[in-house]
């Protein structure tokens, strides 16, 4: 690979490291090309970005990212996991993939500056998504307005109620 090739690569991982919310190393020895397929896939699914790319120069492509903390762990045959939108998500799958394959293991990661260990990045997988805790949001959203509406329609009700017991009561001492 010539130099020009390398300054390319790491300008355009520079950016997608810069533009990254979340970023997961998995090493990936051993692992068949079909199940490779299916895991960047997977990841795909999730906006998350899984490639192979030389230690050195991943490690000069993070440099002046939060993600220079990943620096020391990049060696061996790593891949990277770069999540654009739901670091749970990203986390859900890859931890799903490292229990089926067992070729496929989870590195370390980081969520911005932070640097998280493999339990760390379990703890993460068992959080809500983000479509999850929308749905909840809406869902919470949607639940004030019959709350309200079924108080407001309860004070009517009671008053009607109490009405006809006291004209009941009025009817049986009268008779």
């Amino acid at each position: 690979m010539d130099r020009s090739t390398k300054n390319t690569q790491i300008e355009e991982f520079h950016e997608k490291f810069g533009k990254a919310q979340a970023a997961f190393l998995t090493g990936y020895s051993g692992i068949e090309v079909g199940s490779m397929t299916e895991i960047r896939k997977a990841l795909r699914d999730s906006s998350v970005e899984l490639r192979v790319l030389r230690n050195t120069l991943a490690k000069l492509a993070i440099k002046d990212t939060p993600y220079e903390g990943l620096a020391e762990h990049f060696k061996g045959p790593i891949a990277v996991a770069l999540s654009y939108s739901d670091a749970a998500s990203a986390a859900k799958t890859l931890t799903k993939y490292a229990k089926d394959e067992p070729n496929f293991k989870l590195i370390v990661g980081a969520l911005g500056e932070k640097v998280l260990t493999t339990d760390e990045i379990k703890a993460l997988s068992e959080l809500p998504s983000k479509d999850e805790l929308i749905a909840k949001l809406v869902g919470l959203l949607n639940n004030i307005p019959a709350s309200f509406v079924g108080v407001l329609s309860a004070l009517p009700r009671d008053l009607v109620y109490a009405l006809s017991a006291i004209r009941d009561k009025k009817e049986a001492e009268g008779n």
